[in-house]
This record gives structure tokens, C-alpha cells and sequence, in this order.
């Protein structure tokens, strides 16, 4: 865990932290855009290989939240955190965390799909060629995996020295997941990764996220409550920067404890 300073290390050992089953947690986390304060006072907690949905209309900080959990964030000029918010009970804005590591830990997938201009397999041997990582035999393995694991290797397997722009939108969206596991992330963020495209690529992206989470920890954000009743699992509503209600989809959807919940999942506004 190169990200951990010796003496948080030490303070995860005594408290006995890094044996819990939280993978994050959010304690009055608050963050600020100079004096626009965006998140106010977020408290949450993701469990280890947990698949959370944040949903919420535009603007009320979901993927201000994302982006915090790898610091992001912390290219924005003006900027700064309150409260904590930890990874594995370290918090990430601590003093001695190394960023680029928190940030190939974190992997994040955005809402248009990234894919480099260059060949499908180098895309995805990317980051581990940046590693370090030569070796062309143990290479194709990574990459090999990751396409898998992303579902895409049985569409792709054939062409893989093809430029990575030859594919659909969908399959561009799948091997930038692939990309972001190719460098062994433990958490994966999604932020609004179907939003333009397809509908049968959206499926396909939506079935892929239960099969992540048997390895990962995933984090999605969409604003759409279609998407979230069809994804389902565990899901937390955000609005104007606050924490509205978490619980299971079938609650939130069937029996919401805020009259906010319930207007924004009948469409009543978002």
C-alpha cells in the first residue's frame, strides 16, 4: 500500500482499520469551488466489492464526489476539502499520500469514451507499459484479461494491432473500462459512462458492472432513475450537494423516506 504514509500505516494496524469491510468513507466531507460549496457535509459508506449508484439530477455534485476520491479535483485552481474521506480507512487528502498511486488505485471512466489514437492492444497495455512492464508475452496476458474482463476480447481478439478508432462507441467505452483495469485498480468510478450511447451498449455496460463488482469495488454516477432502477442494488440520491437518502433500489424506488426522493424518481423534476 505505497500510498500510506508509516504512521497512518500504523494508525490503520492499532485501529484496526484495514480490516473492515468499508472501502470508503465519507465523514462530513464538504468541498468548495473558491466560495461555491458543492458537497455539504456527504456522509457515506461503500463496502468492499459493493456496486453503488449515485444518482441525481445536474449539478448536485455527483461527479464533484467521484472526482474528490481521486483527487481530481486537485487540478481545478481554488479548490479545497473539508471533513474526511478515506480509502481503506487512510484519508485520501492526508498528509503523505502519493497521488499517482491513489489515482491507478482509483481508475475513473468518463461519460465520452477515451480511446487513445493508437492500436486497441496498445491502448490497453498503456498504463502498464508505464509501469514499467516490457515484456510483450506478459503484456498480451494483461491485456487479454482486461479485455475479458471489460467483455470485449471475443469482438476485438482478431484485431487488436487495428486503430482502437475503428470501434463503436460502445466498444470504446467498454476498452476504456479495459484500460482502467489493465493497471489493477481496486476501485472503479463510472461517471455517466452510457450517457451517449446506444441503447443496446448501454445494456451491455450495465450488465458488465455486476460482473466488475465480483473484483472491485464500483461507484457509478448517472441522472438518469431508469438506469438506476435497471442497475439496481444499493443506491444514494444526491441533490444540490447534499446526501438526500441511500438504501436499496427497491426502497428508494418503491417506498423513499424524503419526499425529494420521490418527486425526482417519478419525474416530478432532474
Amino acid at each position: 500500500m505505497r500510498w500510506r504514509s508509516a504512521p497512518q500505516r500504523e494508525m490503520a494496524q492499532v485501529t484496526g482499520e484495514s480490516m473492515t469491510d468499508i472501502k470508503i468513507l465519507a465523514q462530513d466531507f464538504k468541498f468548495y469551488y473558491g466560495e461555491h460549496c458543492a458537497l455539504k457535509g456527504i456522509n457515506l459508506e461503500i463496502r468492499r466489492n459493493q456496486l453503488l449508484t449515485i444518482m441525481g439530477p445536474s449539478g448536485s455534485g455527483k461527479t464533484t464526489f467521484l472526482r474528490a476520491l481521486n483527487r481530481l479535483n486537485d487540478l481545478v485552481p481554488g479548490t479545497r476539502a473539508e471533513g474526511r474521506l478515506a480509502i481503506d480507512g487512510v484519508d485520501v487528502y492526508g498528509r503523505g499520500v502519493d497521488v499517482a498511486d491513489l489515482r491507478r488505485r482509483v481508475g475513473m471512466v468518463f461519460a465520452l469514451p477515451v480511446a487513445l489514437p493508437m492500436s486497441i492492444f496498445d491502448n490497453v497495455a498503456y498504463g502498464p507499459r508505464k509501469r514499467g512492464i516490457r515484456d510483450r508475452r506478459k503484456l498480451a496476458g494483461i491485456v487479454e484479461k482486461a479485455l475479458r474482463d471489460a467483455i470485449l476480447w471475443d469482438e476485438v481478439k482478431d484485431r487488436l494491432h487495428d486503430h482502437a478508432g475503428t470501434l463503436s462507441g460502445g466498444q470504446q467505452q467498454r476498452l476504456s473500462i479495459a484500460r482502467v483495469l489493465a493497471v489493477e485498480p481496486e476501485i472503479i468510478l463510472l461517471d455517466e459512462p452510457t450517457s451517449g450511447l446506444d441503447p443496446l451498449s448501454t445494456l451491455k455496460i450495465e450488465g458488465l458492472l455486476w460482473e466488475l463488482v465480483k473484483s472491485y469495488t464500483v461507484v457509478l454516477v448517472t441522472h438518469n432513475p431508469l438506469q438506476s432502477a435497471r442497475v439496481g442494488g444499493e443506491i444514494a440520491f444526491f441533490l444540490m450537494g447534499e446526501l438526500v437518502e441511500r438504501g436499496p433500489a427497491s426502497d428508494i424506488f418503491t417506498h423513499p423516506r424524503d419526499k425529494r426522493t420521490e418527486d425526482y424518481v417519478s419525474g416530478k423534476f432532474g
